[in-house]
């Protein structure tokens, strides 16, 4: 399954967290507590937000941290960058050159590097306004679940789940 990594989902929740009130200076421990992490956890992702300048330290008695600009214009792909040591891609040889030994044999490269700009655009075209209020779907997403078959009257198994 592709998943963004744990640090990735707990930025978007800090910074959905922030954007919600926008203006508010936040502290670690504020945030910890509002979304049930740890404090150290909080810390780690913010350092890391503010490495790549989607939230700003306050500094004083009434310290913490604000987002660096408007929540219109941070996008998903902004807040998972902070998060990723290398080029976005959902395999290795999608992302860079040379990761691969077999990348200039491979058969299914290109696929692999159209399906990742696809999953790519997708990040950039959702906001952090966005996921405070979220839009609903243009379309439904229909999830496939792995299903063992089914069986019919005999335990012979049919294609329909019907017998």
């Amino acid at each position: 399954m592709l998943r963004i990594s744990r640090l990735a989902d707990y930025g978007t929740m800090v910074m959905s967290q922030m954007a919600g009130h926008p203006g508010r200076v936040f502290s670690a421990t504020d945030l910890a507590a509002s979304l049930g992490l740890g404090r150290a956890t909080v810390s780690k992702v913010l350092k890391s937000l503010a490495r790549r300048e989607l939230v700003a330290s306050v500094r004083g008695g009434h310290g913490g941290y604000t987002l660096a600009r408007e929540p219109q214009r941070i996008t998903v792909a902004d807040i998972v960058d902070a998060f990723e040591e290398q080029p976005f891609g959902l395999t290795d040889c999608s992302a860079t050159s040379g990761a691969c030994d077999i990348e200039n044999s491979c058969q299914v490269r290109v696929n692999w590097q159209k399906i990742s700009l696809g999953v790519r655009s997708a990040l950039e075209g959702v906001t952090l306004a966005e996921m405070v209020q979220p839009q609903p779907l243009e379309r439904p997403v229909v999830l496939h679940a792995r299903r063992p078959a089914a069986t019919g009257r005999c335990g012979t198994t049919t294609g329909t789940g019907t017998t």
